[in-house]
């Protein structure tokens, strides 16, 4: 009988302990003391340190997840749960999206009380006036990469990238919008076009890029660049500048016609579970030491004015890490643009890549 009863005992210990373990109780896994949040960012864009900080900090729980295209966040984010996601890091034409479909909250700027740590000319953007849904990251533009010790062509636009030298040379950026609205823009166009015989002349020209692209991604660009397996990249210029750092043969392009400038942001979503803690998480990337360490290991076009100011000259100064305002006013944001118009996108999108 003792002997059963201690038996049980122990199994009881055992058991209580495994639902300890499974539920993760404790700071090392599962919710902090003040609670969890839900995350959905694009790949290789926030540092982990900077999560950790976080973490430690306000003793939350992030649970991080991420994307390659605003349309594949979008599509997850409509595909989940309602309060899956807490924060999501949408593009500038999709912040307008998603304003529209009624899918974000309002930020709370009571806790968000640094916002005049973002440059000025960030502010006020026409996809989100008065920043009442989203604050913005970190962006840049669509630039053209070039490995010097391979290519002979002088490159000076992205029309030149239809050029027949470059057959199976190109990485190009996994990202229908981007692809088309750079062959828009080399003949003229807007980014943004929606007339049918306008857009019938760009799908034209756009076909003959094809024996060009030897690799489409989004996630890591460079990587294709940098072990050589592509010569020339159209691609994030953060990527350009990352890429340099393995390879100083490789230069940086702004493109003559003027190039796809983007801007992604911060916003929280409408039925998020962890809305509080997600105006704090915000606050919290807006402290300028935490904008420079998302600079440091992800040299996009920060936002943060505060932040640059702490990454010095050599920083500012590299134009692939901070392209020239002159380059920004000469580019073009994508817009938001109707379902029908869209749907046209796409079918030019998957002739290019059948």
């Amino acid at each position: 009988m003792k002997k059963k009863r201690v038996l049980s005992i122990v199994l009881s210990v055992m058991l209580v302990s495994a639902m300890f373990a499974f539920t993760g109780c404790g700071n090392g896994s599962g919710s902090g003391a003040n609670g969890e949040l839900n995350i959905f960012t694009w790949t290789e864009y926030v540092p982990e340190a900077v999560i950790d900080k976080f973490e430690e900090e306000y003793d939350i729980k992030v649970n991080w997840t991420t994307f390659s295209s605003n349309e594949d966040m979008l599509a997850k984010v409509r595909a989940e749960a309602d309060g899956t996601y807490d924060i999501v890091q949408p593009s500038d034409y999709m912040v307008e999206q998603m304003i529209a479909q009624d899918m974000l909250m309002e930020l709370d700027y009571d806790i968000i009380d640094n916002l005049d740590n973002i440059g000025e000319g960030y502010l006020n953007p026409s996809y989100d006036p008065g920043n009442v849904y989203s604050v913005p990251y970190q962006g840049g533009v669509a630039a053209i990469g070039v490995n010097t010790d391979e290519i002979d062509l002088e490159i000076t636009s992205y029309a030149d990238l239809f050029d027949e030298s470059l057959k199976g040379q190109l990485v190009v950026l996994d990202d229908y919008r981007a692809v088309i609205g750079m062959a828009a823009r080399s003949m003229g166009y807007s980014m943004n076009e929606t007339d049918e015989d306008v857009l019938s002349e760009i799908e034209e020209k756009l076909l003959t890029l094809k024996d060009n692209i030897k690799v489409y991604d989004s996630d890591s660009p460079k990587s294709s660049l940098i072990s050589g397996d592509c010569t020339v990249a159209y691609c994030w210029s953060a990527e350009i500048a990352l890429a340099q750092e393995e390879n100083p043969a490789i230069e940086i392009v702004f493109p003559e016609e003027g190039p796809y400038v983007f801007m992604d942001n911060w916003a929280v979503l409408k039925g998020a579970k962890n809305s509080e803690n997600a105006m704090k998480f915000i606050k919290f990337m807006l402290e300028p030491e935490n904008a420079q360490m998302v600079s440091e290991e992800f040299p996009y076009l920060n936002a943060n004015e505060k932040g640059v100011e702490l990454m010095g000259e050599d920083f500012i100064n590299n134009e692939a890490k901070n392209p020239p305002s002159s380059v920004i006013a000469s580019g073009e944001y994508v817009s938001n643009l109707d379902t029908d118009t869209l749907a046209i996108y796409d079918e030019m999108w998957t002739k290019l890549k059948r």
